[in-house]
């Protein structure tokens, strides 16, 4: 896509005539004039001469999927991943998730939050790093050249290296100070917090010395590892119930997930502090508070404010502020500290900022606007105008070294006219001396007043004059830009009306993976943390690794987003034969390469799980490259043509229509199957002659009864028969037929057959299934399970945010009930259909007290605190004030209502709506 003059989007189209495909003809439409056109997908089948081979072809007009005849088509895509927006196309497997997973998922993708260390998909689409580049959240080299300088918060470029600068002289290129230009200064973003309170970090990934080259990736941003997107984490997983744990989408997670902040993250509070110039006076920015121990004010300055790098725990004390209370009496004692001191003494109370509960962190960052000048401004002022002040040395610093570099240049081989030192008359270098290149090493410009520098050579002098006015003005415009930023922060802050200052404190904090926090894949498939389990309890794999994630199998038939499943699978090969694999939307792996891939790596798995003595194949990333074009051939517009694989076997890999390469990793795994074979059978032969040691033993030992001898000797009849059989039938016995035939002749060995047999000796079936153990018990779970490479996102919906408790706090004003909400400080609502519930379960005390002294019953509230105190019983709770607050909208419509004992001795209500027929008020 691209973007027009007006600003709109544009996406572009082959263009069709009677149905023809042009390949040449490219339009770019908007969203305006696509939606009447007629469009047909990407994927649609063309003869020889790139003319629709159907007669009527699927395409989309006006919101609608019509079968349109092939004549009247406009346009056809040109991909298709245009069918999809960028967060749709990011889903590996799109085409096998149901329409409303696979909406869940691309709007999942953005609600997820950066990771401490993130890490790219195994199974992606390819357009990982088209949105990385494109989000702006990397920092890419704008020119090429050599890493000069590299820190956590800058990165320096030189993009004039010498062959570049020769021909730039070559162009005659002779303007001073030209080496300036030459470097390019990346400001690198530290933990910028974002409005999810999320933090933005760079972090370089280039070194020292590196050559680069324009559009390179210079630093990594929030959600990236390597220049490619990064949301979350791989993570290995099986499908299955573990202990009831899991049910209902619930996911249990494995410690290993919280000790190796596979799933941390850092996140940045933003806490706030007004200070009002009030009726009775101005508050205060300070570190004298009343009534508070010299240990709560360690962390604080001399005025009053947190420093950078404390360690904050809810209730610390971040800004101290006092707030003058109303004008009241002096004491005797009050008016005596008067009389000394000069002026009264203030009566404040304590409003400073404190952390709030439930959070913790470390303070990164204090920002201070004001309108008044005072101490607490002044020092903040001071340290920024410090930093303007660093920075603009730095430049001139450059400045002067690219000068005197010029200079040096220049004044090679050249005859001194004049140079008197700085500051004084006399001659730094000789009159009508000869600088050579051993002077110039020695020379130090700074000693010497540049202004009387001369020479003999007159267009040298000329020279050396540009260059000095040309640093000159440079160097005054730097001081100008400085004093520009300089007044900007002189100039008095823009606040809310009756705010005089306002502090605001950021706080980090590393939040780790934890119970109650959301995560999810790329398929719409959603869940809450239920159980973090100990790694030695988790389900293991019969190599002893244990899993990082159980989720349950029901969440996937219902849900109808099998995509997860082909993921797991494909990323369980790609994890085990070192690959990143690219499928996109629509044209990515099927099944039968999926399959084919898992018997690859399966093989690999088995080979290390058996712990054979004979390595390994080894299959890289280029190997599956290899395989998969000759799988799926393609014509050079890079249409596929067929696919030659017939079904997921690797027979096939050896065939005549496969190119070289392909044979040769066909060769490479059946050699290895060969030697697997002969090593298993002699693993068989050496248990056999073990076990007839035994039972020879065990036969001849007389401590043994006599039935026991005589089993012991059948048996030991039945292993000498088999141990005098060929090497072959060791294996045949097990019920390994294609591997008992590989000791025999190579040629005649089923490859496919072979590895089948080898992955399930080792607990694993071709289809992606393992016989998985219970880590509590150790024994074998009764099915086998799938398990593979997931990729799995944290959430911004994280527990830390949500859990809340209220033990006394701020009451609303008109019906004395407790506030709503976390921010609030508030309660649960207790409403009416939890009433209901109370009653049906005749709960009489516990609703009673519900709904007064934990709710709106005032005197009752102090009265029970005062009670539980006193270790007395409870008393009778009182009339809740929302009852009051009925009778007075009652009396606001003009019904009296009126409270009183009846005859029987029980508390009633009379209300009096006017007069009866006999004049007298009539009550009920």
């Amino acid at each position: 896509a691209r973007v027009n003059d007006l600003g709109f989007v544009e996406t572009p189209y082959r263009v069709v005539k009677n149905g023809k495909v042009s390949n040449d003809e490219i339009v770019w439409l908007d969203a305006n004039r696509e939606e009447d056109a007629i469009i047909a997908q990407a994927n649609a089948k063309l003869d020889d001469n790139s003319t629709f081979a159907d007669d009527l072809v699927l395409c989309r007009q006006q919101g609608d999927v019509p079968l349109v005849p092939r004549d009247r088509v406009d346009y056809m895509d040109v991909a298709p991943e245009q069918l999809v927006s960028i967060a749709a196309a990011l889903i590996p497997f799109l085409e096998h998730d149901d329409a409303n997973r696979a909406l869940m998922g691309s709007n999942m993708q953005r609600q997820a939050v950066p990771l401490l260390n993130p890490r790219t998909p195994l199974v992606g689409t390819g357009l990982e790093e088209k949105v990385a580049r494109d989000s702006g959240a990397v920092v890419i080299a704008k020119r090429a050249g050599v890493v000069t300088h590299v820190t956590a918060d800058e990165i320096i470029v030189d993009s004039g290296p010498a062959e570049r600068r020769l021909a730039e002289e070559r162009r005659g290129d002779d303007r001073p100070l030209a080496r300036l230009t030459q470097h390019d200064r990346y400001r690198l973003k530290k933990y910028w917090r974002t409005n999810q309170d999320t933090a933005i970090n760079q972090r370089p990934l280039v070194k020292l010395g590196q050559r680069i080259k324009q559009g390179d990736v210079l630093a990594d941003g929030a959600g990236t590892e390597q220049g490619e997107l990064a949301l979350g984490s791989n993570v290995t997983v099986a499908f299955m119930p573990w202990y009831g744990h899991n049910f209902e989408d619930a996911i249990v997670l494995s410690e290993r997930l919280v000790k190796d902040d596979v799933y941390s993250s850092i996140h940045i509070q933003e806490l706030e502090l007004h200070v009002r110039d009030t009726k009775r006076g101005q508050e205060e920015i300070t570190r004298e508070i009343p009534n508070v121990s010299e240990e709560a004010l360690l962390d604080l300055d001399e005025r009053g404010i947190v420093r950078i790098g404390a360690h904050v725990k809810p209730g610390d004390i971040l800004v101290g502020k006092i707030t003058p209370k109303g004008e009241t009496e002096l004491s005797p004692e009050e008016k005596l500290l008067t009389a000394i001191f000069g002026e009264k003494a203030k009566d404040v109370k304590d409003s400073s900022l404190k952390v709030p509960p439930g959070m913790e962190g470390v303070v990164i960052d204090v920002k201070i606007f004001s309108r008044i000048e005072d101490q607490v401004v002044e020092k903040d002022r001071g340290e920024r105008i410090g930093e303007v002040r660093r920075l603009e040395n730095e430049e001139k610093l450059r400045v002067n070294e690219v000068r005197d570099t010029e200079l040096l240049d220049l004044l090679n081989d050249q005859t001194i006219a004049l140079a008197l030192k700085a500051g004084t008359v006399e001659e730094a270098i000789p009159a009508g001396s000869k600088v050579t290149s051993a002077m110039l090493k020695e020379m130090r410009l700074s000693t010497i007043d540049l202004k009387t520098l001369r020479v003999e050579n007159k267009r040298t002098n000329e020279r050396v004059r540009q260059i000095i006015d040309a640093s000159s003005e440079e160097k005054a415009r730097i001081e100008e830009r400085a004093e520009e930023r300089i007044d900007r922060i002189l100039q008095p802050d823009e606040l809310p009306p009756g705010v005089i200052q306002l502090v605001k404190v950021y706080l980090a904090e590393k939040r780790k993976i934890s119970v109650g926090d959301k995560m999810a894949g790329r398929h719409g498939n959603k869940g809450i943390v239920a159980r973090i389990v100990p790694e030695e309890d988790m389900p293991f794999l019969p190599d002893g690794r244990p899993v990082d994630i159980v989720l349950n199998p029901l969440g996937v038939p219902s849900r109808m987003n099998v995509g997860q499943i082909l993921e797991t699978h494909l990323g369980w090969a790609a994890k085990i034969l070192n690959f990143y694999a690219k499928t996109p939307v629509f044209q990515g792996a099927n099944e039968r390469e999926i399959g084919l891939l898992l018997k690859m790596a399966g093989i690999v798995w088995a080979s290390q799980a058996l712990g054979l003595r004979t390595p390994a194949p080894r299959i890289n990333d280029e190997d599956v490259g290899t395989i998969l074009n000759d799988i799926r051939p393609t014509d050079t517009d890079g249409v596929e043509v067929f696919e030659r694989l017939e079904e997921a076997s690797l027979n096939q890999l050896g065939g005549r229509p496969m190119s070289a390469g392909t044979r040769e990793i066909f060769h490479r795994l059946r050699d290895f199957l060969a030697e697997a074979a002969r090593e298993l059978s002699e693993r068989e032969s050496q248990e056999v002659t073990h076990q007839v040691s035994f039972h020879t033993t065990s036969s001849e030992d007389e401590s043994f009864g006599a039935s026991q001898r005589t089993e012991y000797k059948s048996t030991l009849r039945q292993l000498e028969k088999g141990r005098g059989g060929a090497a072959g039938d060791l294996l045949a016995v097990q019920e390994l037929p294609a591997l008992a035939s590989a000791l025999g002749k190579k040629t005649d060995l089923d490859v496919d057959a072979a590895a089948q047999e080898l992955m399930r000796l080792a607990g694993l079936s071709p289809y992606g299934k393992v016989r998985l153990r219970d880590g509590r018990s150790g024994e074998t779970f009764a099915f086998p399970v799938t398990v593979g490479e997931i990729y799995m996102l944290k959430l911004s919906h994280l527990v830390d945010d949500k859990i809340h408790a209220r033990s006394i706090g701020p009451y609303s004003l008109v019906t004395q009930q407790p506030l709503a909400g976390k921010a609030q400080f508030g309660g649960q609502r207790f409403g009416e259909m939890e009433v209901w519930a109370l009653e049906a379960y005749g709960a009489a005390h516990v609703l009673q007290e519900i709904l007064t002294v934990k709710s709106d019953d005032v005197n009752g509230r102090s009265r029970v605190y005062e009670a539980i105190v006193k270790g007395q019983n409870l008393p009778e709770p009182g009339i809740p004030e929302s009852f009051n607050v009925l009778v007075k909208e009652l009396q606001a419509l003009g019904i009296k209502v009126t409270m009183g004992q009846s005859d029987d001795g029980f508390y009633g209500t009379g209300i009096d709506t006017g007069t009866s027929g006999n004049g007298k008020g009539s009550e009920e």
